[in-house]
């Protein structure tokens, strides 16, 4: 669905006292995504460490910059700028805990993989972009999406992302990204890289 200008215009910035909200609007989103329920498949333990898990991985966005939110946080997303990354070690931890000790090896494979894909020069990152189940359809993924990359474009840099769910494809390639490869470890579902070129 296209956004209009207006809708886009209420995309806002995620306040540092708002970072859980919007870390729970994804967590809601991830909660039928094929990788992030391959990685935590028992139903309770999804819901007792998602948030810590997606704030791990996005959540420094907010306090840089990089994190928006529409619709009183019906959908929101976490990008990191060039020079700041997700919190490796938390992120690790909560796998090591609560991953099935038969995906720990894939799971490695995976993150190795995914840092082959990112760029070597300065790019903005976009880790997560979710909405809220009950939202979904409405076309704010698509309004989180332009407004982020007219910050892309007023840097002058590319944006990188990881989809992993294929049916989102997609809606990246019509914002201009292009898929540039495939990772995937043992049984896990498959994650695509994919970059927009600097504009």
């Amino acid at each position: 669905m296209a956004m209009s200008k207006t809708t886009e215009a209420h995309v806002r910035a995620v306040a540092p006292a708002d970072r859980k909200k919007a870390v729970a609007t994804i967590a809601l989103a991830f909660a039928s995504d094929p990788m992030m329920r391959w990685s935590f498949p028992d139903p309770a333990r999804y819901f007792t460490i998602a948030r810590d898990f997606i704030d791990a991985f996005g959540g420094h966005a907010v306090e840089h910059g990089g994190a928006d939110e529409i619709a009183d946080f019906a959908a929101a997303a976490l990008w990191l700028p060039p020079g700041v990354a997700p919190d490796d070690e938390a992120m690790g931890a909560i796998i090591a805990a609560n991953m099935p000790a038969e995906k720990l090896e894939d799971g490695g494979s995976l993150f190795e993989q995914m840092d082959r894909f990112h760029p070597n020069e300065p790019h903005w990152y976009l880790p997560l972009i979710g909405a809220d189940p009950v939202h979904q359809g409405k076309g704010y993924g698509s309004a989180l999406m332009a407004h982020a990359l007219k910050r892309c474009d007023r840097d002058g840099l590319p944006a990188y992302l990881e989809s992993s769910n294929p049916t989102n494809v997609p809606l990246y390639e019509r914002h201009g990204f292009k898929v540039i490869g495939e990772i995937q470890a043992g049984s896990s579902p498959k994650l695509t890289p994919m970059l927009r070129p600097a504009r």
